[in-house]
């Protein structure tokens, strides 16, 4: 009966999480299509790019098909030393286009702040559009944003882009990274002038040129290298207007190809985003530990249900049998439709172990890493966590 009870208990535990963990309000406000002014505000395009050959070219091309009649594009290559450069040259011919180069890294800045904030400089717009160079961009979709942020009133509005998935370890993880995002950062919450939770996605922000200047900029943001999050919060607590949207009808990322590349990153961006609020770090832990628990409990529990069977436990062993099965199937349908949401087939919901396990052991990694003093690396930079977070 003790092994029955506690099995019951976990079954209504799990089903209760599982609920929790996907039923989140999530994007409500839209980047719909929108008409292309005759006219209207500049708009500076800015790409931080070091070491970008793999998705420069594909991004530039995108952001120089804009429907928008009234645009600049300037690329900051940061200290390249791939193909990047080359690549750039191929688009000298286009007058709309800057290619600007990069200094060397200063003390007390981190790379990818002190790169945009090289390009704002030269910048003309009314408004910028902070764009990272894995992201590609439909025709509309500086128009579309544009339009959404002035309906919303928005000073900053940023999307979450739809996710391009490749490799299999892309497609196990990256959901349910998305998952734990939608859970630690309620979109509805973030557009809320009255709470300060506050969120930005790098890979696509457009803000007021004039509000930029107001909070400080990236100079303000120097040496935090989840500058996006950081410069939400800028906007946010000094008054100004947050949106937060779905954009995947309008722009698209590859944020990795591989585990590694994976690894790298998330464990860079669990962290460091979270470092700095306790409450939010305190949810990411029992993340991890809901993670772990899915990743080592959840396949051994029907198999410890069909031992004890095989021990003669008789009908208490099938019902043990069938709440596993039970929370099996609940997970299952869960994920298959998270999957069908990003274009993934929906039979990688049978991955759900194995990409929980890589999310637990990135959680805890990148803890490790920053609390231990081994310090963080991106873009082949190695930053010190007790000068930059």
């Amino acid at each position: 009966m003790p092994i029955l009870l506690t099995s019951t208990f976990l079954f209504i535990a799990a089903i209760l999480v599982i609920y929790w963990l996907h039923n989140q309000a999530w994007l409500q406000i839209g980047t719909p299509p929108a008409v292309p002014p005759a006219d209207g505000p500049l708009i500076s395009v800015i790409v931080p790019a070091r070491n970008e050959a793999r998705n420069i070219g594909r991004c530039v091309t995108a952001l120089l098909a804009q429907d928008y009649p009234h645009f600049e594009v300037l690329v900051l290559d940061d200290r390249s030393s791939d193909e990047t450069p080359h690549i750039l040259a191929q688009f000298a011919g286009d007058t709309r286009l800057r290619v600007l180069q990069g200094s060397e890294l200063p003390e007390g800045w981190a790379g990818k702040p002190h790169a945009l904030h090289q390009a704002s400089l030269l910048a003309r717009g009314d408004w910028l559009l902070f764009i990272d160079a894995d992201t590609f961009l439909s025709p509309n979709a500086v128009t579309a944003a544009l339009h959404s942020a002035s309906h919303h009133a928005a000073d900053l509005y940023t999307v979450m882009t739809g996710q391009i998935l490749g490799s299999f370890w892309e497609k196990t993880v990256m959901p349910l990274v998305m998952t734990a995002l939608s859970v630690g950062f309620s979109p509805a919450r973030v557009n809320d002038p009255k709470t300060r939770d506050a969120i930005a996605n790098g890979q696509f922000i457009l803000i007021k040129r004039n509000v930029y200047d107001a909070i400080g900029g990236h100079a303000r943001l120097r040496n935090l290298i989840v500058e996006d999050k950081a410069i939400s919060e800028q906007v946010k607590w000094n008054g100004f207007r947050l949106i937060v949207a779905d954009g995947r009808e309008v722009a698209s990322t590859r944020m990795y190809t591989n585990l590694p590349e994976m690894w790298e990153g998330w464990t860079k961006n669990i962290y460091l985003g979270l470092s700095d609020q306790r409450g939010l770090l305190l949810l990411g832990v029992f993340g991890a530990f809901l993670a772990l628990m899915a990743a080592l409990f959840l396949p051994a529990w029907p198999l410890l249900g069909l031992i004890w069977l095989s021990q003669g436990a008789g009908w208490m062993a099938w019902a043990v049998i069938g709440e596993a099965l039970l929370v099996w199937g609940y997970i299952l349908g869960q994920r298959w439709r998270v999957n069908r949401l990003m274009g993934i087939p929906g039979w990688y919901a049978l991955t759900t172990p194995l990409g929980a396990g890589v999310f637990a052991a990135m959680m805890i990694s990148s803890a490790w890493k920053v609390l231990s003093g081994q310090g963080v690396t991106w873009k082949g930079r190695r930053y010190d966590p007790k000068v930059i977070r």
